[in-house]
């Protein structure tokens, strides 16, 4: 099972979230604390540098996280206020490549995924043939993942909002609803796991998701002012009285206070100025709806 952090805030050396602490996102990719402790099918890291353009730089290997040196190179002496990482462990069957590693990116958005759409293979047909032509061309690899983020795409182009976190939001949920909806028309009970983390660089969606009969990923989120990490030890200043930095994360880094568990079926929404507001996913009520309407 896949492991993730996504960082909104200060500008932070990225090795003070992928190695310093002492749970950090390369120690997830061999010993993972909360599920299946094994990561290994390759990594990837997007962060932007805002001062010189909106799309974000990615480095991506298939190779595990915790024996590449270039990793460890270009995180000592990268900072970034926006910083989407992943490290992978495969679907069975499916191919460990580098264009099946997260975060995958379009124009201003990376978009990661921790979980399976379990029946993937029966739908994907469908689902490729319901995307635009621009969500289509996206798409270089085989996962499940990647085929959600198009998805994520058309859906997102296809909203009206003007407040683009709101757009980003809702297009989440069109896109889970849109899942379910396949696989029920396919009759395929939807056993899915859907935590996604999105973001344009400034400001970011991620969902604690699942359905069906499986086990539901861990997510928590952190805020204060400013992380650090000292000793292995990483930890927000002020995360009482500020919020400026944001942390969400499939574990938490270290066992500094102030991590908060991601309710079941919920979204967490981090706005341009850093603040954050909670709200459900109305997953449950969308797949009863769907499975109504398709029996009617």
């Amino acid at each position: 099972m896949c492991r993730f952090v996504l960082y909104l805030g200060e500008p932070v050396v990225l090795e003070t979230l992928l190695a310093k602490p002492v749970n950090s996102l390369i120690n997830q990719s061999w010993d993972a604390e909360e599920r299946d402790p094994l990561n290994g099918d390759g990594f990837g890291v997007a962060w932007y540098a805002q001062e010189i353009g909106p799309q974000p730089a990615v480095f991506k290997s298939p190779t595990p996280a915790w024996n590449n040196r270039n990793l460890l190179q270009l995180g000592r002496v990268t900072k970034s206020s926006c910083v989407l990482a992943h490290v992978r462990a495969a679907t069975p069957g499916v191919i460990v490549s580098e264009s099946n590693c997260h975060p995958f990116v379009w124009d201003k958005f990376a978009f990661m995924h921790n979980g399976d759409i379990a029946g993937f293979g029966a739908i994907r047909r469908s689902l490729v043939a319901s995307l635009s032509e621009a969500a289509f061309s996206i798409l270089e690899g085989q996962t499940d993942s990647e085929h959600l983020f198009a998805l994520f795409l058309d859906c997102l182009w296809a909203r009206k909002e003007t407040d683009g976190l709101e757009a980003m939001a809702r297009a989440v949920e069109d896109a889970v609803h849109r899942v379910h909806r396949l696989l029920i028309e396919k009759g395929i009970t939807p056993n899915t796991q859907l935590n996604v983390a999105v973001s344009d660089g400034t400001q970011a969606v991620a969902t604690r998701c699942a359905a069906g009969d499986v086990k539901i990923p861990t997510l928590y989120w952190h805020e204060g002012r400013r992380y650090v990490c000292e000793n292995g030890l990483g930890r927000m200043i002020d995360y009482d009285d500020c919020c400026e930095t944001v942390i969400i994360a499939s574990e938490p880094l270290s066992d500094d206070p102030g991590w908060e568990a991601l309710e079941p079926n919920s979204m967490i929404l981090v706005r341009p100025d850093h603040r954050i507001s909670i709200r459900p996913l109305p997953i449950g009520r969308q797949m009863a709806d769907t499975q109504a309407a398709s029996l009617s």
